[in-house]
């Protein structure tokens, strides 16, 4: 009896790190993928130019987003979601915009869903405060930080002053439709153990975002050089 048990603890102590290493490329994979679903749903969006208007696009000091890469990739009703976020860089967020961070939303019941269709959402950060909220530790929203849904189109003016106080405006997309969105109720926050894989070594969000010092990876260059092309230049 203790030939086969002593025969089976050696092969899960040989088979045991080679596990761990597939689990870790898989892991490392769907990070990948995640970025460049980012680059892709960006482009698609910023490509229409009524679906988020460009005065709010180049006022915004950062943008999240949480691409649908599964339908069953976001839940309705204690939802969780993964993402990234980039932001301009430099002094008060100014400048081109960064390495992206991997980040986490949960909770709220917002209707991630629709029809069975899984959502794009996309996230714009107006103003410092909201950044620094997110990149610090967590921030919820309609508590840390006021959130509502973002006008659609060109014609948005009647909502100015909504807009104009709300820290984050939330957009989303399913089945080709677009409409602002609101996610009260629901929290972000630095997805540390995503970063970790991504860059290889363990780095604050706050420093990937804003120390200039980390690179973009190869799989967030199309979101990157959208939002460069798209919105060069932060406006007031």
């Amino acid at each position: 009896m203790r030939k086969p048990l002593t025969f089976l603890c050696c092969i899960l102590i040989v088979t045991a790190p080679l596990s761990a290493k597939i689990a870790s490329a898989a892991d490392q994979t769907k990070d990948d993928d995640r970025l460049r679903s980012c680059g892709t749903v960006v482009k698609e969006i910023l490509d229409v130019p009524d679906n988020i208007p460009q005065d709010l696009l180049d006022k915004a000091d950062c943008v999240l987003v949480f691409p649908s890469l599964l339908k069953a990739a976001f839940i309705v009703g204690g939802s969780y979601g993964r993402g990234a976020m980039s932001c301009r860089q430099g002094e008060d967020f100014r400048g081109s915009w960064s390495a992206p961070t991997m980040i986490a939303l949960e909770g709220g019941s917002f209707g991630l869903q629709i029809g069975g269709e899984a959502t794009d959402f996309v996230l714009l950060v107006m103003n410092e405060r909201g950044a620094r909220g997110i990149l610090a530790s967590k921030v919820k929203l309609g508590a840390d930080a006021s959130v509502s849904a973002g006008p659609v189109g060109r014609d948005w003016s009647a909502e100015t002053d909504e807009t104009l106080r709300a820290e984050i405006l939330g957009y989303s997309r399913a089945r080709g439709l677009f409409a602002g969105v609101s996610l009260e109720g629901s929290t972000i926050r630095p997805d540390n153990d995503d970063n970790r894989r991504v860059y290889g070594r363990r780095i604050p969000a706050s420093e990937i975002v804003l120390s200039r010092r980390v690179a973009v990876p190869p799989a967030a260059e199309q979101w990157i050089s959208t939002l460069d092309a798209k919105t060069p230049k932060h406006r007031q």
